[in-house]
């Protein structure tokens, strides 16, 4: 990936939500390896948390911190699958404002090389609320690992070419000062 080194690296401020109804913090792995690879690439995990497969408690949480201007971005893993307990997409229509519709569509073709058809079962998903931006991952390690590893190392660095998300920040909010 191209990245640019005269231009500076800007860490970004993200918090991390794992959901789960049978995790604990010595048994999220999934969320351990989001936070080592957040802070091996130079960002900060400002939070960490576990929620359990409930979309009104995910939502508190989310619009918490979509509210604390110390967190630039979310990024959740697990319930994006399409068991009856699997509401992470649902709690996130509910606070999104834009999605992304590349993240999931990415996230799936790159999944897809690894895991064939099985990535169908996918609703991962991408979007930005009140300027932060809000990434649902699948519960799985692996999927944790593709996600940032192929997408969001890069997009989330800002000497990335020939653009980034981080770049686009200042921005977010532009609706909400043009009236």
């Amino acid at each position: 990936m191209p990245i640019d080194d005269k231009l500076p690296f800007l860490p970004v401020n993200i918090a991390v939500l794992t959901v789960s109804d049978t995790r604990d913090l010595s048994t999220d792995r999934s969320g351990q390896t989001l936070q080592e690879r957040i802070e091996a690439g130079g960002h900060r995990c400002v939070a960490r948390e576990i929620v359990r497969d409930e979309a009104d408690a995910i939502e508190v949480l989310l619009r918490r911190w979509i509210a604390d201007p110390a967190v630039d971005c979310v990024i959740t893993t697990g319930g994006t699958g399409i068991t009856g307990r699997d509401v992470t997409p649902e709690a996130f229509k509910r606070v999104l404002e834009k999605e992304i519709e590349g993240f999931g569509e990415l996230f799936r073709m790159l999944s897809y090389q690894k895991i064939g058809t099985s990535t169908m079962q996918s609703r991962a998903l991408g979007g930005v609320a009140d300027g932060t931006y809000l990434f649902a991952l699948p519960g799985s390690t692996g999927a944790c690992k593709d996600a940032w590893d192929d997408i969001l190392k890069w997009q989330l660095d800002s000497r990335h070419r020939p653009c980034n998300l981080v770049e686009l920040m200042p921005r977010l909010k532009e609706h909400l000062t043009a009236a």
